[in-house]
């Protein structure tokens, strides 16, 4: 009789895979969509849910294919100091409640920040303030400028948003972040 060793016994063999939406099953799409539903507690939309959607995905299972976590970044574009910036947006990260606390948002982040430095200026994301530490412990930011959106009516500033957490960012914080604009939370 073979005995389990400690990581499969933990569930800890994981396969990490990325994939634009249009590659995703209906299935997986449903377990991506149960996972966050999960890890908010009920409290992710379906607002949330589009914003993550359109973009490449990371998806982290265990050995008998259960999707452990989840993270995608979208396009978006940010107006800076005169420029439009392609920038790398950071949705939909969540890991299965039971196995938090174990590196697998540390991999799917990897996977995304991946992404981000190939194909984006920058990266951007908003964070909870538990979801925070694990962003600036890998090297995001926080942006100490003003922020604001690109509104049907034009520019509006937004003075009591939370700012982004920025990657692979050198920008000065004299001038703001003005974001597109999007239906449900801006940032």
């Amino acid at each position: 009789m073979r005995t389990r060793s400690r990581a499969e016994y933990l569930g800890a063999v994981t396969t990490l895979r990325t994939a634009h939406t249009s590659e995703l099953t209906a299935a997986e799409l449903r377990a991506a969509r149960a996972l966050l539903d999960e890890a908010f507690d009920g409290d992710f939309s379906d607002h949330d849910w589009d914003h993550g959607l359109g973009g490449v995905h990371a998806l982290l299972h265990d050995a008998t294919g259960a999707l452990l976590a989840h993270g995608s970044v979208t396009q978006r574009r940010l107006l800076h100091n005169g420029r439009s910036l392609r920038i790398g947006y950071v949705e939909a990260v969540a890991v299965r409640p039971d196995r938090q606390r174990q590196g697998l948002g540390g991999r799917v982040m990897g996977a995304l920040e991946q992404v981000i430095d190939r194909a984006y200026d920058l990266g951007a994301l908003s964070a909870s303030d538990d979801g925070a530490r694990l962003y600036l412990a890998r090297g995001w930011v926080e942006w100490k400028g003003a922020v604001g959106t690109l509104g049907p009516e034009g520019p509006v500033t937004m003075p009591d948003e939370e700012p982004p957490l920025l990657w692979g960012a050198d920008l000065d914080p004299a001038h703001g972040l003005f974001i597109d604009w999007r239906d449900g939370d801006v940032y």
